[in-house]
């Protein structure tokens, strides 16, 4: 068995941990991540999906945006066909079915395997916290003041700014100011209120403003910043031709990898599956001592030992590993799972009505960012633009409900005309109205409840061992509260002049996952295993709740880079310069 060492293993190269991995790199620690899929772009490996290519890669040459617009395709089944796309929870090589998981109720895992992670389909929103979501619920044992500095950070690199208005947006902020709600402005919610994303997207270019483009293409450098395609879902590779970290999307592969990458001191090791927490018994202790890991390609297991250990594998994955680890469970490893409770609303409109909002007969929710302006309600949640592209549109929004289809739902007294699935020549109608439609989405405030959990399934296992078992349930008061937001967002869509408004009712979409390894009870305030030293946790389900219903890419790496603060405080000699306490 192969074996080497590092100062820091860490297991996951998603949205969480190359933010931790960059601002140790930054402390002068040697850092090692172990992904267990594929690394688009970079020459390390050529053709991802094909051959095995190289063995790891730290040096910020070896990314290629020529590479990134070969294999980022922007076509919509291409990239996001959950079996067979290039985007998908799996092994790098496509000749093999994506990973296993066991999710015994209706529901969907959207989640992928990749540098990067799932923030190769993420719309690059960076909401922070609402504040009452850390201050006032019981679940944080730190401030909501902690995470401000590590914000501000995170504003400044990305950058994040405020998403621009396009004709969807300005459909949506009209609606909300009809139904009576206000602007609201700065970065920390407390009141409810509108306003646009702030967005890690770069803004576009000027010349887009200014002519429209004389072309199809928009390629760099004739074009920089974003081309408002509508291209995030699809991997987001616009403007082509773009240097790799010039992409306008800053998805952790294109913001955060290259800038660990210029410190010298991280590499990734792509197509490793972490399957087991290497530890030492200590006097009245265990102790965190590497990492084993299987070669996807070659199916070979290597040892990496570290002084330090960081899982950031996800809310899936991480609870999956620990348990299959065997090690110490009081209670709550794996369960607290908070999933933001989704659904969606849809307006229809008719030419003449959105002509008078916006001076162009349809809203054309291809033009521009997918999502871009939301509505806040702090102590319920939020409700946001969320367009996609036609496919996805067709199953998210129409096609995927719980319960009774729209001809048997009886929506009387409601401020949606349908509700629930859709088929046939009705889903083909609806679908004939694309370029008309606002679909908007509910972001429910859920809390942490036990019973929501990822356990292992013992008699389920692939080539990595017991796969997990993913089991949420929403509690009534959770349902009460995506109601509410469901109502609002109608009510807003029915403000702005839609002829129909539909209610997907949609069946669990497990997206934004957060708090299934929480701090306050599995993990310390510094993101340290309250049961085993030397190993951390920086990922989402590191959150100790679901942050009020925000997205939670901002806090998720925010909360990474304070804990590579607290890493380093404690095991590498401290802190010089830290961003926030590192006490």
């Amino acid at each position: 068995m192969r074996e080497r060492e590092t100062d820091v293993a860490v297991v996951g190269a998603g949205g969480d941990g190359p933010a931790l991995a960059w601002r140790l790199g930054q402390l002068g620690v040697d850092v090692t991540i172990l992904e267990a899929g594929p690394f688009y772009g970079n020459e390390e490996w050529p053709a991802p999906n094909d051959a095995p290519g190289g063995e790891a890669s730290g040096d910020p040459a070896d990314l290629s945006g020529t590479l990134y617009d070969e294999q980022f395709t922007s076509r919509e089944g291409d990239m996001n066909d959950p079996v067979t796309g290039t985007l998908r929870w799996g092994p790098a090589d496509d000749d093999r079915p994506p990973w296993q998981r066991t999710v015994p109720q209706q529901a969907l895992i959207a989640q992928l395997s990749g540098v990067g992670g799932t923030t190769q389909h993420y719309y690059a929103n960076h909401p922070r916290a609402f504040v009452t979501a850390v201050d006032d619920q019981p679940q944080w044992p730190i401030d909501y003041a902690d995470l401000v500095p590590y914000y501000q950070l995170l504003e400044e690199v990305h950058p994040v700014e405020p998403a621009p208005t396009t004709p969807k947006a300005e459909v949506f902020f009209e609606g909300a100011r009809r139904a009576g709600y206000d602007l609201n402005e700065g970065l920390n919610v407390t009141e409810a209120g509108y306003r646009p994303f702030p967005n890690a997207i770069s803004q576009p270019d000027e010349r887009l403003r200014r002519d429209g483009g004389d072309g199809d293409e928009y390629r760099y450098p004739d074009y920089e910043g974003d081309t408002l395609a509508m291209h995030e879902h699809q991997g987001g590779p616009h403007p082509r031709e773009a240097p790799f970290r010039e992409r306008a999307r800053r998805s952790s592969n294109v913001s955060l990898v290259p800038r660990a990458f210029d410190t010298g001191n991280v590499e990734i090791r792509p197509n490793a599956f972490a399957t087991d927490v290497l530890t030492d018994d200590g006097p009245g202790s265990v102790e965190a001592t590497g990492v084993e890991f299987r070669d996807t390609w070659a199916a070979t297991t290597e040892r990496l030992y570290a002084d330090v250990v960081v899982l950031a594998a996800g809310c899936v994955e991480t609870p999956r590993l620990w348990l299959n680890s065997g090690l110490p469970d009081d209670g709550w490893v794996g369960r607290g799972l908070t999933t933001h409770w989704f659904d969606f609303v849809t307006g229809i409109f008719e030419p003449g009505a959105v002509e008078s909002l916006v001076g162009q007969p349809a809203v054309e929710p291809h033009q521009g960012q997918a999502a871009g302006s939301r509505l806040d309600v702090p102590g319920v949640g939020a409700v946001a633009v969320n367009t996609f592209a036609p496919g996805v549109t067709a199953m998210a929004v129409y096609a995927a409900g719980r319960g009774e289809w729209a001809f048997d739902r009886d929506t009387a007294g409601e401020p949606w005309d349908s509700c629930g699935r859709l088929a046939g020549r009705e889903l083909k109608e609806r679908m004939a109205d694309y370029r008309r439609t606002l679909t908007l989405i509910c972001h429910t405030d859920d809390r942490p409840r036990r019973d929501n959990r990822v356990v292992v399934d013992e008699s389920t296992e692939d080539e990595h061992g017991p796969v997990p078992l993913v089991e949420w349930e929403p509690h009534p008061d959770d349902d009460a509260r995506r109601d509410e937001l469901a109502r609002r967002g109608a009510e807003l869509l029915n403000e702005a002049g839609a002829a129909h408004v539909h209610r997907t009712d949609a069946a669990p979409i497990l997206l934004h996952m957060q708090s299934s390894m929480a701090m306050g009870k599995v993990l310390d305030a510094g993101g340290e295993a309250k049961n085993v030293d030397r190993l951390f946790v920086a990922d989402h389900s590191a959150l100790a709740n679901g942050v009020g219903g925000a997205n939670p890419t901002h806090t998720g790496q925010a909360l990474a880079l304070r804990t590579a603060e607290r890493v380093a405080a404690r095991y590498f000699g401290g802190v010089d310069d830290p961003v926030g306490d590192p006490g």
